[in-house]
């Protein structure tokens, strides 16, 4: 291929693909790439240019000179999108915890992996050491959307979180400080010297990134860049800052930008959220396009170079490395047992163990380490190892050791009125998990009476996102009494839950000349077919209507539970195989057989003597199930 632009768009195609299988699917997504990967680049040989150089990875005979940078820039800005999400909030009561996974949790994985390169895949120590430091790191583009599938509790969650992000930059800097030695530690001294030399380059680079975020920050709250140049600004800033970073002492700027994340998660803007989405939207973006650059990068030389000593590498990391490194670390740092032995088992690697790898890989052979060419297929074996292990077992091992919830995705209802609230104890009657939430402790003293969970304070708060594990819900009720608050929670919440899970009562907006309408744009799916507003629901709930469960089968077909509703009746949700599907304007919902079915009908009238079994299905009461 000599293409370029078409290159770039196979790429894409194949990357958000399988980004797009995966959500389908549930499988993990880097698994998926790496797949397309392999399958575009060594098999079919999509890439490789026509004068390629025999011997030569297709993909630095495609980009030349430009393939470097390419995957520099690109890990540069996803470790700088990880970064906005570590808030320091998250980790009250963790951060000896966090702290101890990364020292003396990352020298002692240092050592261990080191070992177990020289003795199980036959790498030089020279080698081995360096490789042991890239190997420390667990993948942020790999772990965050691992923890929203698994459903995963707070705080194991955040453990694993903040230990990804913070690992990467120091295992990238751990295999700066031994190639330093191996290539020039002839002119630049001792260890003692090349490690003071590097501490220093990484403390000016953590120095720089807390400067050039604090400097975002001012100029983002003052008003000094308007909101339209404020994604555009932060990037150019996060390129500045990794370079200038990267000229102090290489691989310096993965820190530093790591650290402008963070101090930019941590200083209260208002527009963060907008920034956070922005940088989410192009790390996937880069994610997805650059791992499918480093697969298809491969070469068949190089897989069949791994042998089964290999294999044992990866098994002892597996089963040896990883659990004694953290469980070691971690003795007296306050967490549970279960916990630990969670976090002891889950460190996938992601797509900076891929790239640093493939960077001193082939500087080392440079530098006459020929064993450095075998780093490249090692971790990719890793990565391709460690991401199916913890990809397919995080859900149930979680589950097993209680640090998971084991029920179905529930609904949050924020907005407590008598009608949301009989709601509630429906969905609680039906099983499923549910919470009302309102900021007045009065308008939940029914749910509380009734036993339904609650949760006191404003739903849009800050505060609400370290208190409320909003992982445990996978659908939205807005149904407050006001339309813009109504609309405010739907916007914020969709990007964690997704617009498709989210339904609001109130939503005007369909005449666009109507300007007392909110924009569509900020609002969730209409609940209901009919899109009745809270007041209308308000009056059928005082004019007595009730909610009826009905269970549909062979016996009992849609088409008779449908004839037997009463005309005015309303189709709430129905229960499918799990999946909540409720009922919407945009979205309408019909029962099959198979399906419960929650309907919301007016006061059933006194059965009169002689009805029939289809009559008194009808006009069963609320509690009852058909």
């Amino acid at each position: 291929m000599e293409n370029l632009v078409l290159a770039f768009a196979i790429i894409g195609v194949l990357g958000i693909g399988a980004q797009w299988l995966a959500w389908r699917t549930n499988l993990p997504a880097i698994v998926l790439m790496s797949i397309a990967g392999v399958i575009a680049g060594p098999v079919l040989g999509l890439f490789t240019p026509n004068d390629a150089t025999p011997g030569t990875p297709p993909m630095e005979a495609l980009f030349g000179e430009f393939y470097r940078p390419i995957i520099a820039v690109a890990v540069a800005v996803i470790l700088f999108e990880g970064g906005l999400q570590l808030n320091f909030a998250e980790i009250r009561g963790l951060r000896q915890g966090v702290g101890r996974l990364v020292f003396p949790g990352v020298p002692i994985a240092w050592m261990l992996g080191a070992i177990a390169a020289h003795e199980l895949a036959g790498l030089s120590w020279q080698t081995a050491l360096l490789f042991g430091g890239v190997m420390v790191v667990t993948g942020p583009t790999v772990i965050i959307p691992m923890l929203r599938q698994s459903k995963l509790n707070a705080r194991p969650a955040t453990l694993l979180k903040w230990e990804g992000i913070v690992n990467d930059p120091v295992g990238a800097l751990l295999a700066v400080l031994v190639f330093e030695f191996l290539a020039f530690g002839d002119q630049h001294g001792t260890w003692t010297e090349i490690v003071s030399s590097l501490l220093l380059a990484s403390l000016l680079a953590g120095a720089l990134g807390y400067a050039v975020g604090r400097f975002a920050a001012t100029i983002f709250r003052r008003g000094w860049v308007p909101e339209y140049l404020k994604p555009a600004v932060l990037l150019t800033l996060v390129l500045v800052c990794f370079e200038v970073a990267n000229l102090l002492q290489h691989e310096a700027g993965l820190l530093a930008v790591t650290a402008m994340g963070v101090t930019i998660a941590n200083s209260r803007i208002a527009s963060i959220n907008e920034l956070r989405l922005f940088k989410e939207n192009i790390a996937v973006l880069l994610v997805s396009g650059v791992f499918i650059i480093l697969t298809a990068n491969l070469t068949f030389e190089a897989i069949q170079a791994l042998t089964l000593a290999d294999l044992g590498f990866i098994l002892a990391m597996l089963f040896v490395v990883r659990p004694l490194s953290v469980l070691i670390s971690t003795i007296g740092a306050g967490l549970p047992l279960k916990e630990r032995v969670l976090v002891a088992w889950i460190a996938p690697r992601g797509i900076v163990a891929v790239a640093v790898s493939s960077f001193f890989g082939a500087a080392l052979v440079d530098a006459g380490y020929a064993d450095g060419e075998k780093l490249i297929p090692l971790a990719f074996a890793m990565v391709f190892a460690t991401v199916i292990a913890h990809g397919f077992t995080l859900g149930p091992l979680s589950k097993a050791l209680g640090l998971a919830s084991k029920e179905q995705p529930g609904v949050l209802i924020a907005g407590a009125s008598p009608w949301s609230i009989a709601l509630a104890v429906k969905l609680k009657e039906l099983e499923i998990p549910v919470m009302v939430a309102d900021a007045s402790w009065r308008r939940l003293k029914p749910a509380r009476l009734a036993d339904v969970p609650t949760y006191y304070g404003e739903i849009l708060s800050e505060v609400t996102e370290h208190h409320l594990d909003l992982n445990r819900y996978g659908y939205l009720l807005a149904v407050s009494g006001n339309e813009a608050h109504n609309a405010l929670v739907s916007t914020d919440l969709a990007p964690e839950l997704g617009r498709a899970a989210i339904f609001q009562v109130n939503a005007r907006g369909k005449d666009e000349e109507d300007r007392q309408a909110l924009s569509f744009t900020l609002q969730g799916r209409t609940f209901l077919h009919s899109g009745a507003p809270l007041d209308e629901l308000l009056r059928r709930h005082y004019s007595g209507w009730v909610y009826q469960r009905t269970r549909i089968s062979e016996e009992y077909p849609p088409k008779r539970y449908l004839d037997d509703l009463d005309k005015e009746h309303e189709i709430v949700l129905i229960v499918r195989k799990g999946v909540l599907l409720f009922a919407s304007e945009e979205a309408p919902v019909a029962p099959e057989i198979g399906d419960t079915v929650l309907a919301y009908l007016p006061k059933p009238a006194d059965p009169k003597p002689s009805n029939s079994k289809t009559a008194k299905r009808a006009n069963a009461d609320e509690s009852g199930e058909h």
